[in-house]
């Protein structure tokens, strides 16, 4: 079953832009799926470093990237 996905507004520096969309360009990604991929990654990372630094079980994972970056 898919996650619904919820719309809202980014407001952005333009060159800010331009460097993701160049980045999402060399990563085969729509702009959004390389925003949503690096959020993800971000929340990943900080969840496992939660993690280590509380010695809990890290949290289920449910910011499972798309692998094609298609968003």
């Amino acid at each position: 079953m898919a996650t619904e996905k919820k719309a809202f507004v980014l407001r952005i520096q333009a060159e800010t832009l331009k460097e993701l969309e160049r980045w999402a360009q060399e990563e085969f990604r729509s702009v959004n799926g390389q925003i949503e991929f690096l959020l993800n990654d971000a929340l990943r990372k900080r969840k496992k470093r939660n993690w280590e630094s509380d010695g809990s079980e890290p949290a289920a994972d449910t910011t499972k990237p798309n692998p094609e970056g298609v968003g």
